[in-house]
C-alpha cells in the first residue's frame, strides 16, 4: 500500500479487514468536506497493470509507480504537501489501484485534465526505467469502445452484438464495396441501417456529414440513438470516406450480386491474391519514397469483403480478423491519404469480390482461402512497416492478424459455409495453398 505525502505510518491506514475501510475513507474525505465548493464527483480512480511477460515488482517499486502516476496527471505533484490525498492498493502481484479525492488539503479543487494521455506518457517512461514490456506511445487511431452503459443495455435487451459495433461493421462493409457516396448510403439503407444526412447551413444542398442508427435502438424517450461516422471510427467520417471514392472506376457493387458465375468468382479471388502478393513485396519499410496508406487501406477493404463472402453479415472468425486488421490499417487523424495506381487497382478488385457475393462451392472456396493466405503475408509486411514507424500497437495487431489469417487459410475449419453454421470442408488444394501493460 502507498499513500499521499504526510499520511504518516501506512500501517495505520491499512484496514483491519477488507470490509473495514471506514477510517481510511474518512481520512481521504476530510479535505473534500472542508473544501470550498467541492465537486459532486470528487473521486479519481485508475488501475496500473504489468504485462504478463514482466517480472514481479516489489512493493517499493509499485509505490514509486503510484507516486509517479498521480504526479504525472497533475493532482499530486512531487514535494507538494498540500496536494490531494490518495492511496494505492496492490490487489495482486501484477497490478495496483489508485484512488484520490480531487480536493487539495488547502481546500482547492483540482481536475485531472487530459489524464489519460498524461498517464500513458508516464507509463512509457516507467517501462524504460524498469526495463518492462514496451507498449509504445498512443497513436490515437483506435475507434471508441462501447461504454459500460452500452454494454449493459445490450445485455438487458438480449442483443448478440452491441449496436455501435454492428453499425461500424455495416458502415465499413458498405464503404469498402461502394463506388460512390450515393451507393454507400443506398447500401446502408438496404442493410436495414437508418441514415441521417447533415447539410451545410450555408448551402442546404451540400451534405457535410452523416449519422447512422438501428431500428428499435432508441433512448428512453423513444428517440433513435444516432452515431456519426467519427463516433464509430476515426476513418469513417464523410470527408475521409470521400477520399476512397474520388475518381474510382470499376463495376458498381450493387448489381448482379447473386448472378456472377462460379468461374468469374474464382477469377476475382485469384486476381486479388496475385495483386496482394505483389503489393506485399513492394510495401516499403518506411515512407521515404511514397505514401503506402491508400494501398494498405485497399488491402483492408479486400479482407472486409472476403469475410463477407465467407461469413455474411453475421460475422465469424474471418470477420474478427478483418476488424483487427482494420486497427493496424488506420492512419492518424491528420494524415492525408494520397491515391496511387496500385491502390486503385486493389479497390477495383475489392468491388469484384463484393459483386461476387457468398461462396457456393469448393472451387471458389479454395480460391478465396488462397486470397486469405496472401492477406496474411500482406499483414506481416504491414507489421514490419508499423514497427519501422514506431507504431507498436498497430505492429502487434498486424502480426497477430497475420497469424490468425494463416490459421484460417491453412485449416479452413473456422469458417461457416454459405448457408449453415457447420465448419467448411476445405478442398485439399486449398489447404496446400496454404494486455495493456502500464496504462
Amino acid at each position: 500500500m502507498a499513500a499521499w505525502s504526510g499520511s504518516g505510518q501506512l500501517t495505520s491506514l491499512q484496514p483491519a479487514n477488507r470490509h473495514d475501510v471506514g477510517p481510511l475513507t474518512r481520512l481521504l474525505e476530510q479535505p473534500v468536506r472542508a473544501g470550498r465548493n467541492p465537486p459532486q464527483k470528487p473521486v479519481w480512480h485508475t488501475s496500473v497493470r504489468n504485462h504478463a511477460k514482466d517480472r514481479t515488482l516489489t512493493d517499493a517499486q509499485w509505490a514509486h509507480i503510484a507516486a509517479e502516476m498521480v504526479a504525472a496527471v497533475g493532482i499530486a505533484p512531487h514535494n507538494d504537501p498540500d496536494a490531494v490525498r490518495w492511496v494505492a492498493i496492490r490487489h495482486a502481484e501484477d497490478h495496483i489501484h489508485i484512488v484520490a479525492t480531487l480536493v487539495r488539503q488547502d481546500g482547492v479543487t483540482v481536475w485531472a485534465w487530459n489524464e489519460r494521455l498524461k498517464a500513458q506518457a508516464a507509463a512509457r517512461d516507467l517501462e524504460e526505467r524498469y526495463g518492462l514490456y514496451k507498449v509504445g506511445p498512443s497513436d490515437r487511431t483506435s475507434h471508441r469502445r462501447p461504454g459500460a452503459a452500452e454494454r449493459n443495455k445490450s445485455e438487458r435487451q438480449g442483443l448478440s452484438v452491441i449496436p455501435r459495433n454492428r453499425l461500424r461493421h455495416e458502415v465499413r462493409g458498405a464503404a469498402a464495396a461502394a463506388i460512390s457516396e450515393a451507393e454507400f448510403f443506398t447500401a446502408l439503407r438496404a442493410a436495414g441501417v437508418l441514415v441521417r444526412l447533415r447539410h451545410s447551413n450555408a448551402d442546404p444542398d451540400e451534405v457535410t456529414g452523416y449519422a447512422v442508427g438501428l431500428p428499435g435502438h432508441h433512448t428512453a424517450a423513444g428517440d433513435t440513438i444516432w452515431y456519426g461516422g467519427g463516433r464509430l471510427a476515426p476513418d469513417l467520417t464523410l470527408p475521409r470516406l470521400r477520399g476512397r471514392w474520388r475518381n474510382d472506376t470499376g463495376p458498381p457493387s450493387g448489381i448482379r450480386r447473386r448472378t456472377m458465375p462460379a468461374r468469374r468468382r474464382v477469377d476475382a479471388f485469384l486476381r486479388a491474391a496475385s495483386a496482394l502478393r505483389h503489393a506485399a513485396e513492394k510495401l516499403p519499410t518506411d515512407e521515404a519514397t511514397e505514401d503506402p496508406s491508400a494501398l494498405i487501406q485497399s488491402a483492408g477493404d479486400i479482407l472486409t469483403l472476403t469475410a463477407r463472402a465467407f461469413e455474411g453479415r453475421n460475422g465469424g472468425p474471418l470477420t474478427e480478423a478483418a476488424e483487427a486488421f482494420d486497427r493496424a490499417v488506420r492512419e492518424p487523424n491528420r494524415h492525408r491519404t494520397r491515391r496511387s495506381r496500385p491502390a486503385d487497382d486493389l479497390r477495383s478488385l475489392s468491388r469484384l469480390i463484393a459483386v461476387a457475393g457468398r461462396l457456393t462451392g469448393d472451387r471458389d472456396t479454395a480460391a478465396a482461402l488462397h486470397l486469405v493466405l496472401q492477406l496474411s503475408r500482406f499483414a506481416d509486411s504491414l507489421a514490419d512497416l508499423r514497427e519501422a514507424q514506431q507504431r507498436l500497437h498497430q505492429a502487434r495487431t498486424a502480426r497477430q492478424t497475420a497469424q490468425q489469417l494463416r490459421t484460417i487459410a491453412t485449416t479452413g475449419t473456422a469458417l461457416p459455409p454459405a448457408d449453415e453454421h457447420a465448419p467448411v470442408q476445405v478442398p485439399d488444394a486449398a489447404a496446400r495453398a496454404r494486455r495493456t501493460h502500464i496504462t
